[in-house]
């Protein structure tokens, strides 16, 4: 199984980060857009393993490492990683101190679990938009971004997810998942 760690959004934040990747591939000649059913925050890409029983562990230790407590998460900004065969566009994510708590104690545990390949360097978090994107002429991203507002969302849980292309569509589906209490949020 090709595994990774995530925030899923809730039902209204996936409708309005929708809206603005809407937006985006209107503004495109062409891109691979990600499927609203897809959209997710990753904390951590895991990669191919069976160990699903060592994944779990390891997150229960990390969230019990951090007092296992819910925040909010905010989504703000908008850019691209320039790449060869078209640009990857993307929100970001403000880096709040439980988000990154968060995501560098699974990354340690994950690490300690024996997953030696988890990335545990500085966390820069964002959600992919499209991949591949080329912008019609005249697009100019800094009015693109000047037209999204700021989204919020509780984060309630953390998510155990597999990765993988049926009938050759790519499907992120959540095999577990780990609940976080009511906390004060950072």
């Amino acid at each position: 199984m090709r595994l990774f760690t995530a925030i899923i959004f809730d039902e209204e934040t996936k409708d309005k980060i929708y809206k603005i990747e809407e937006r985006l591939r209107q503004l495109s000649k062409k891109g691979s857009f990600t499927a609203r059913d897809n959209l997710h925050l990753t904390l951590n890409f895991i990669g191919e393993t069976e160990r699903l029983e060592l994944v779990k562990q390891a997150m229960i230790r990390a969230t019990d490492s951090i007092s296992n407590r819910s925040f909010i998460l905010n989504i703000r900004g908008f850019g691209r990683f320039k790449r060869r065969e078209g640009d990857i566009y993307w929100l970001g994510v403000e880096k709040g101190q439980m988000l990154c708590s968060l995501q560098k104690m699974l990354a340690t545990e994950l690490k300690e679990a024996g997953f030696y390949d988890v990335d545990d360097t500085d966390y820069t978090p964002h959600l992919t938009l499209g991949r591949r994107v080329l912008p019609q002429t005249g697009f100019n991203a800094r009015e693109f971004e000047a037209g999204i507002e700021a989204i919020s969302m509780r984060v309630e849980k953390i998510s155990l997810m597999k990765s993988e292309r049926p009938g050759g569509k790519l499907t992120y589906t959540e095999i577990y998942s780990i609940p976080l209490k009511i906390g004060t949020d950072s």
